[in-house]
């Protein structure tokens, strides 16, 4: 499991990684549900981050970037996936859809000013 995460991760440079790949990844991948499953989340988002992925959605400026950073997880490692995670499980811990969160590497994304 390990090493699959870690190859999850290795998409960065090339794509952006969606929660709709790493749950289904879980649950399907390793039979893994619950609490097990919500580890095997904790633990892909740990990785994207350490790699230095931000949270993102789609919809960047048109020719510079296809990433909109997603501040409110926070920006601390700890406290992003915490947030991910908390997020996905009120939501019912479900496959998500392609069109909701996605970890891009930072340089991809764009960080719209605090109004």
């Amino acid at each position: 499991m390990s090493e699959w995460i870690k190859m999850v991760a290795n998409e960065l440079p090339d794509d952006a990684v969606g929660l709709w790949q790493i749950v289904p990844d879980g649950r399907r991948g390793f039979e893994l549900e619950g609490d097990a499953l919500a580890d095997y989340v904790r633990r892909c988002i740990a990785e994207l981050l350490s790699r230095g992925a931000v949270p993102v959605v789609g919809g960047g400026l048109e020719g510079e970037h296809d990433w909109i950073a997603q501040s409110q997880y926070g920006s601390k490692p700890g406290e992003i996936i915490e947030n991910v995670v908390r997020e996905w499980l009120a939501n019912g811990a479900k496959d998500e859809d392609p069109g909701g969160l996605w970890f891009a590497l930072r340089e991809h994304a764009w960080f719209p000013s605090a109004s």
